[in-house]
C-alpha cells in the first residue's frame, strides 16, 4: 500500500511541474572577444564556421552536415546527422541586419521534434573589442516543459564553451 502512496506522490510532483513550469525558454550567453566588429561578425555570418566552435559538432566528430543555398545569406541551410548527442535537424539563416545581428530558425527532427528560433548580435565595445550574445528561445509543451527547466543550465554550459572557443579561434 505504501508503494501506491509514493507512486500517486511522484505522479503528483509531475503533474503539479507540468502546471506550474513555464512552456516558453530563453537561453542567451555573451562573451567580450578582442577584435573588431567587422571580423568578428565576418566569422560568425557563416555557418559552416560554427562547426570549428559549436559545442555540438564537436561531440560527434563523425557528424554529417549537407549545406544548401549561399553561406552567410539568408536561405542557407546547415542540414545536419549524428550520433545521439547531436541529434538530427537543420538550422537556416531567417534574417541578417549587416554587421549586426543574424537570426536562425532550427529545426529538430531527433531526439525529438520542434522548431526553435535562434540568434547571434554583435556589438562593438571599443575598436578591437566586440561582444557576443548568442541567444536561443522557443517552447515546451506540457509535460515536456518539465524537461527543458534541467536542460537550461545544460545549454548554458554549452552556449558559454561555444563562446569560448569561438573567442580563442577568431582572436588567434
Amino acid at each position: 500500500m505504501m508503494v501506491l502512496y509514493v507512486l500517486a506522490g511522484i505522479v503528483a510532483v509531475i503533474v503539479i511541474l507540468a502546471i506550474v513550469a513555464p512552456t516558453t525558454f530563453s537561453i542567451e550567453r555573451e562573451i567580450l572577444i578582442n577584435k573588431p566588429k567587422a571580423e568578428v561578425f565576418a566569422y560568425v555570418r557563416s555557418l559552416k564556421n560554427q562547426n570549428n566552435w559549436s559545442v555540438w559538432a564537436m561531440k560527434d566528430p563523425a557528424i554529417r552536415n549537407e549545406f544548401r543555398g549561399t553561406d552567410g545569406t539568408v536561405g542557407f541551410v546547415n542540414a545536419w546527422e549524428g550520433n545521439k548527442n547531436v541529434g538530427k535537424g537543420e538550422q537556416e539563416i531567417k534574417k541578417i541586419v549587416e554587421g549586426e545581428r543574424m537570426e536562425f530558425e532550427l529545426r529538430f527532427e531527433k531526439p525529438f521534434k520542434t522548431t526553435n528560433d535562434a540568434y547571434i548580435v554583435t556589438e562593438a565595445v571599443s575598436a578591437n573589442q566586440t561582444q557576443v550574445r548568442w541567444g536561443f528561445r522557443g517552447e515546451s509543451p506540457r509535460p515536456l516543459n518539465i524537461m527543458t527547466m534541467f536542460m537550461k543550465g545544460m545549454l548554458a554550459k554549452d552556449f558559454d564553451a561555444g563562446l569560448r572557443n569561438l573567442k580563442n579561434i577568431v582572436e588567434k
